[in-house]
């Protein structure tokens, strides 16, 4: 009951959804697990992209339930050093550009650990977290961030803002794409927020997706992968009109979008991403049979440079065990004895195994003890601060690898 197949757009509600490449059968991307005797009973459940060939939204046919996703999370947002300073300067530019004071709330749903709000608390504006995962709210009031422990949806929005009043920011940081019913979900959002507020939503880029070949991006959490064409057709179903749209460089490439309930004209930016998505073939059944070639070429590409690098005697490991190694990894068949361990600093994934190819995820110290000649990085949107934080191991003749777009030595 935990697995179902839909056969409709999640946008427009056509049938016409096309198969762009097969990935499957995948275990769960967070699923990892405590000990080598759960390994015989791994679920795994088909893992597909498609696109509607009517609207262009990009997505997943196969749900797995929220409650098995999301009840009990093992990822925080707060661990990265990256992802920090983004916070800081997130909340710093909403903040300017509401002119945001004590008397104003802002909300964020799926707020994980609190680290977002706890960039604008700085500012000294009230916070509310909404976040399903049990244990990761009570790590986010633990730092000081009051936190509902409920999932999202326009009737839980009405019940806050009955009890709060209406926020001046509503933000939905990479949420959008985890929902099955996208619709819904923002005529939450337009519920909770004031009419001089504005909804801050942050989404991976389809764009950034295609072109930098980041399948590995796509897992079961990830229902919906969306384009400024896309998002501005959501965003019209909502009765909700987007203000801005820009580009930011985390997560292999974002969009945010400030969004309001106001009426008014398009903003012409919004009209030229438009036009450039056009352009790009976005729209295009070529661009995403191309994209499918590229991605089995990929594959083939990273297991002949590690049975090369194996072959020449060389020692290797991985680091990072974040969702996307998930895809990766199990897509590639790369297991223990390609890759014999990898190590992460969020001391939740720490002792445990990845999904469905069983590394043993070590301690990021082990880098420093066991000297491996490669070090595949599995986290690449993080690879620059990896390569800063361990000069220590490049010092020691060591090397990191990245293996996206192409497997390349950094």
């Amino acid at each position: 009951m935990s697995h179902r197949k839909r056969d409709t757009c999640r946008l427009c509600g056509d049938r016409r959804l096309k198969l762009v490449i097969e990935l499957g059968p995948m275990p769960l991307a967070n699923a990892f697990l405590r000990s080598p005797d759960d390994f015989a009973s791994e679920p795994r459940f088909p893992l597909g992209l498609s696109v509607c060939e009517s609207c262009a939204l990009v997505q997943l046919v196969d749900v797995i339930e929220p409650e098995v996703l999301f009840r009990d999370y093992i990822y925080v947002t707060g661990i990265s050093d990256t992802i920090s300073r983004h916070n800081l300067t997130y909340a710093a530019a909403l903040v300017e550009r509401l002119h945001l004071g004590p008397s104003d709330l802002v909300i964020e749903v799926a707020s994980n650990d609190g680290s977002l709000l706890q960039a604008f608390a700085r500012h000294g504006v009230r916070t509310l977290g909404i976040e399903p995962a049990r244990n990761i709210a009570a790590l986010a009031r633990q730092a000081g961030i009051e936190t509902i422990d409920r999932f999202f949806d326009a009737t839980l929005a009405r019940d806050v803002r009955d009890d709060r009043g209406p926020a001046r920011a509503v933000l939905a940081n990479n949420v959008l794409a985890h929902v099955d019913d996208p619709v819904d979900f923002l005529r939450g959002c337009r519920e909770l927020v004031a009419e001089d507020g504005l909804i801050a939503i942050e989404v991976p880029s389809l764009g950034d997706l295609l072109d930098r070949l980041e399948y590995d991006t796509i897992y079961h959490e990830h229902l919906c992968y969306f384009s400024v064409t896309t998002l501005a057709r959501l965003c019209d179903r909502a009765e909700l009109r987007i203000a801005s749209v820009r580009h930011v460089p985390v997560h292999g490439g974002s969009l945010r979008l400030y969004v309001s309930r106001s009426a008014g004209p398009r903003d012409p930016d919004l009209e030229r991403e438009v036009r450039d998505e056009h352009e790009a073939g976005l729209s295009e059944w070529a661009r995403y049979e191309a994209f499918g070639r590229d991605v089995h070429a990929n594959r083939a590409a990273i297991r002949s440079l590690l049975t090369k690098l194996r072959e020449e005697g060389k020692t290797l490991a991985a680091y990072g065990a974040p969702a996307k190694s998930t895809t990766l990894l199990n897509f590639c068949g790369i297991g223990p004895d390609g890759l014999p361990y990898t190590v992460d600093k969020n001391p939740m994934k720490v002792g445990r195994y990845t999904p469905g190819t069983h590394l043993p995820i070590l301690p990021v110290s082990t880098l420093a003890e066991r000297r491996p000649d490669y070090t595949m990085i599995l986290v690449w949107n993080l690879a620059d601060e990896i390569v800063r934080q361990e000069q220590a191991y490049l010092d020691g003749r060591g090397r990191f690898l990245v293996p996206l777009p192409a497997p390349r030595v950094v």
